[in-house]
């Protein structure tokens, strides 16, 4: 972006580039105000972890053309408390839940394109909206959008610092082109995720078990701007000792593996440790979001390492994986190729297999063992060779911490009363509502209606301030 095209005092400051920073800057564009985009990213790698996305929740009445059926308030709320164990503001998740009835069509006035439900490559679901074309679609859709509404942005830039003395303006202090540039603007929406990727503040959270830890989103998610708001004096909401944490493979990338390397076969077979043991009942849950409670069970192992165990018939009813797994055509070789104990993990099947015992007249999916500790329900032997393997790890999709925000998206400080012009939304903010586990499309959800709201609210904001429109 030209110097000649940036504001140098924009009336909202919006820190971040993924979906609530551009919602967030749409929305206040929309009402008139000038505004400027900060991305720690390049551009290359810009929109943070929604470019790993693929859905989001929304409450509807009745079909229409990208969900069908009906999906209420109440049971939309209902979900949430239970994920949670009640971990969630219901004043804040109850504005959420409302506004996700308009944000498909909001989204879609303003490029986004999303898949019809009869069609297309996704699964039906009367929760979720798919987009056309994935999370990175949905993010180029809304950059396009944003230049068209004049809406200024700067990659590979950096917020270091915050200067709120001044009482006609707050002060962000910008590294990028090698130097400090100090902006004044009348609002400040901040957009800049949370700190899963902070390796060093995992540590002081979980200890030395966090080295075993893969970030399944982007590397620059650091948590820098939560800190230092935290250091201002907003008040934290959340626990930084719990994350979204589920089961990927452990051939992944350290960082910003995304979706592609989640393991969703593991009711198909068994888990072991790095010594060769079950350690959990792999069928208790055969649901399709099983493998987020995988993640901590991984992370409680030696190692932070697990790992999955199939035949051919049980690979055969899994879904496709990016990565191919690890094949031999014993037992034996395959434990030698994941370099356990061979006579361990024969042990292992061959004790899983034997306490199957006969039920000829049960479907497979309901034989349980009898006699095994842990047990598995909805088990099948595994014993049609080639055998294969997936290692897995634990991968950190995001943390329940962040900043506490009132129904306006305002940062709120220790005192209970709201910060001066700085306004919040998505996973900086998240755990205002999602205190605890998770519901699919959810993250979405929370960036587009909560960055939305605080886009306009910026907007209103400022026009308000001295100078103001």
């Amino acid at each position: 972006m030209s110097d000649a095209a940036r504001p140098q005092t924009p009336d909202v400051l919006v820190v971040g580039g993924g979906a609530s920073a551009l919602c967030a800057a749409i929305a206040a564009r929309r009402r008139g105000a000038s505004v400027r985009i900060v991305e720690q990213a390049p551009a290359a790698l810009r929109g943070g972890n929604t470019r790993h996305a693929r859905n989001f929740r929304l409450m509807h009445d009745g079909p229409t053309r990208y969900v069908p059926d009906a999906y209420g308030e109440n049971t939309f709320f209902k979900e949430l408390l239970h994920v949670t164990r009640a971990a969630t503001d219901e004043q804040l998740a109850r504005i959420l839940i409302r506004g996700s009835a308009t944000i498909a069509a909001w989204l879609d006035d303003n490029g986004v394109r999303l898949q019809h439900p009869a069609s297309g490559a996704m699964p039906y679901s009367r929760r979720t909206a798919f987009f056309l074309g994935g999370g990175k679609a949905m993010i180029n859709a809304l950059y396009a959008t944003a230049a068209k509404l004049g809406v200024a942005v700067d990659y590979e830039s950096e917020v270091v610092a915050f200067d709120f003395g001044d009482h006609r303006h707050c002060k962000v202090h910008i590294v990028h082109h090698g130097g400090v540039e100090r902006v004044a603007t009348k609002a400040l929406v901040l957009c800049s995720g949370g700190h899963q990727a902070n390796l060093d503040w995992l540590r002081k959270s979980f200890g030395a078990v966090a080295d075993g830890f893969m970030i399944r989103g982007a590397a620059n998610l650091t948590g820098s701007v939560l800190r230092l708001m935290l250091d201002a004096g907003a008040r934290p909401v959340g626990d930084p000792k719990r994350c979204h944490m589920v089961a990927v493979d452990a051939r992944g990338p350290k960082f910003d593996g995304g979706i592609v390397t989640r393991i969703t076969a593991i009711p198909h077979g068994i888990v072991v440790d790095r010594g060769g043991e079950r350690f959990h009942d792999e069928g208790e849950d055969t649901g399709k979001t099983h493998f987020s409670r995988w993640g901590a069970r991984i992370a409680a192992c030696p190692g932070q390492i697990a790992y999955l165990i199939l035949d051919a018939e049980g690979l055969g009813r899994a879904l496709p994986t990016a990565l191919q797994p690890i094949r031999a055509n014993t037992v034996a070789a395959l434990a030698t190729k994941l370099g356990l104990e061979p006579a361990t993990l024969e042990a292992t099947v061959r004790s899983f297999n034997a306490a199957l015992g006969a039920a000829d007249n049960m479907p497979v999916y309901e034989h349980c063992t009898t006699g095994l500790t842990p047990p598995k329900s909805h088990a099948v032997a595994i014993t049609v060779p080639p055998f294969a393997a997936y290692p897995m790890w634990p991968g950190v999709t995001f943390m329940h911490f962040g900043v506490a925000v009132d129904d306006r998206m305002r940062v709120v400080g220790n005192d209970g009363r709201p910060l001066r012009d700085v306004f919040a939304a998505g996973m900086i903010m998240a755990a205002n509502v999602l205190g605890d586990g998770y519901l699919a499309g959810l993250g979405i959800t929370l960036s587009t209606v909560f960055g939305r709201l605080a886009g306009e609210e910026a907007a209103r904001h400022a026009a308000l301030r001295p100078g103001g429109g």
